[in-house]
């Protein structure tokens, strides 16, 4: 038996829970470079230079970024499904790579493919959720799966850190990088279905109005010039994941430079990603209720003092725990509120262009920032480098602040509103109201004479719709007092029905729906329809 298809969290629960948890192997790849490798650079190969070490990091970055974007065309060529699959097979190379390494440049040539299967993977883990979702639950839905992953970066990482004192920390690396990538490819293949269908769903919500999708070149386009919206949430990200790189690279050469041993690091390498990860629990559940700019502008805010604290800590153990702990409560609540906004933006059928493009300018910051933290650190010293980029964080954030967020259209309201609402077709309206559901068309008697009505059905204009039905309203209409009776609203062709059911639930009616097309719905369907009485 075929079960019908559906958006939601709930309807797709199976499904999204197997996604949250792959993320969090995702994650896990990546955490587990996150407190030992810069220091490896230093103490295995010998390195000197910062800018030197951090070019794992540009590597990283690099292929991760382009790998985004190619991933937001691929997907609709090739299929979610399929790669996320690529995507871990390209991670298997990275523990022998890694393992073996003869020379630094051989974790570097490693870090590409890790770049390569985060890009797939993590931007395949993310379409997917968005599509199982639907609009309802965006943030929520974000939230749950940059949760997961990074709550992966922060347990690897901790855990790579304490390994790390007590055995050889490239072998901690490749070990574990082994094992996540076994499990990943593993579950992948076997249990993950692909989404595509879902898009399909969507979309057709949206309705033929609709334009044609754009092409990778235009998408890239509207991304990163055009929309507005779309623009300041690209900088906004490279700015952010730029922060990251410091973070990642920079941070554990800086502690460690003024005295913190290794476990000190990994705890301050660990509490920054797990604190991030845990807030987006919250804050993509916030974003779906208060919006987007404002949680993105704090977000961006908090992480510019969280980074002026680690400089005024003079990288002693306990200030610079605390800037942890407020970087990651700033990435919380701009990670995958930024991720949301982007796909409120944009139609279903451009979501995984427009979102490869997003995070191509967001993971394209881990380049400039180790780039700018490397090149900074040699030259002017790590300090004033961190202090630069925290000047630069609080700027990102009040150029989101000044951009105007568009307005609601109408089709948009809709589209939000349907998502809330039941919505019944033409069959299964007749068969509730045969069942008791009372059916109240909204038209007016002007068109209820020229197109007819649905035999027993109950006329009250849309204009005075609330307060007829309000039972505390000295204008209600005593056929209409049980909040508990099932109503069904009619209008013409299915939209100011929807706006109106949605009204209706405020009023404090439990049981409300509108009719799929409407009343020329109906009558396509070849269902009663009788004169109307003047």
């Amino acid at each position: 038996m075929n079960v019908p298809l559906r958006l939601g969290l709930r309807a797709n629960a199976a499904q999204f829970g197997l996604l949250v948890a792959l993320n969090a192997l995702v994650g896990g790849m990546v955490g587990l470079e996150r407190s030992v490798l810069p220091l490896v650079g230093k103490r295995d190969f010998g390195l000197h230079s910062t800018a030197t070490i951090l070019a794992f990091v540009v590597a990283f970055g690099g292929a991760k970024a382009l790998t985004n974007l190619a991933a937001g065309e691929f997907a609709e060529r090739l299929g979610r499904k399929r790669l996320l699959v690529i995507g871990w097979l390209v991670a298997l190379p990275v523990p022998l790579l890694i393992g073996l390494a003869p020379s630094w440049w051989f974790i570097v040539a490693a870090n590409l493919l890790l770049g390569v299967n985060q890009g797939l993977a993590w931007s395949m883990t993310v379409v997917m959720k968005i599509d199982l979702a639907g609009p309802k639950r965006r943030g929520l839905a974000l939230g749950l799966n940059e949760a997961a992953g990074y709550l992966g970066v922060a347990a690897s990482a901790f855990v790579s850190g304490a390994l790390a004192a007590s055995y050889a920390p490239r072998t901690v690396v490749w070990v574990g990088a082994a094992l996540i990538a076994a499990i990943g490819l593993l579950v992948s293949a076997l249990a993950v279905r692909d989404t595509g269908a879902h898009v399909a769903l969507e979309q057709d919500s949206h309705g033929s109005r609709t334009p044609a999708h754009p092409g990778l070149r235009e998408a890239f386009r509207q991304a990163s010039v055009r929309d507005p919206i779309l623009r300041a949430c690209s900088q906004a990200g490279l700015v952010n994941n730029l922060n990251d790189a410091l973070a990642w690279g920079l941070a554990p050469l800086y502690l460690a430079a003024h005295g913190a041993g290794v476990r000190q690091i990994a705890i301050v390498a660990a509490a920054y990603p797990l604190v991030w990860g845990a807030g987006q629990l919250a804050t993509g559940w916030l974003s779906d209720s208060i919006g987007r700019k404002p949680l993105i502008v704090a977000g961006m805010l908090v992480q510019a003092a969280a980074l002026g604290l680690l400089v005024a800590g003079g990288g002693s153990f306990a200030p610079s725990l605390a800037a942890a702990v407020l970087l990651g409560i700033g990435t919380a609540m701009v990670y995958p509120t930024l991720i949301a906004a982007v796909s409120d933006a944009t139609q279903p059928r451009d979501r995984a262009r427009v979102v490869g493009v997003y995070r191509f300018w967001r993971d394209f910051g881990f380049v400039l920032g180790a780039l700018a933290a490397g090149l900074g650190a040699d030259a002017v010293g790590s300090g004033p480098t961190i202090a630069a980029v925290a000047v630069l964080t609080g700027a990102s954030g009040i150029a989101v602040a000044a951009t105007r967020w568009r307005r609601q259209t109408i089709d948009e309201r809709l589209r939000k509103v349907q998502a809330k609402i039941r919505r019944l077709e033409p069959e299964q309206a007749l068969a509730a109201a045969r069942n008791g559901a009372l059916l109240i068309d909204l038209r007016s008697q002007d068109e209820r004479e020229r197109t007819g009505v649905i035999p027993g059905s109950l006329h009250i204009p849309r204009s005075v719709l609330e307060w007829r039905l309000d039972p505390d309203c000295a204008h209600r209409d005593p056929a209409v007092s049980d909040l508990e009776r099932e109503l069904i609203l009619v209008c013409a062709d299915g939209f100011s029905s929807s706006l109106a059911a949605l009204s209706v639930q405020e009023l404090g009616f439990r049981r409300v729906a509108d009719l799929c097309g409407g009343f020329t719905g109906w009558k396509r369907a070849g269902l009663p329809v009788r004169a109307a009485t003047a």
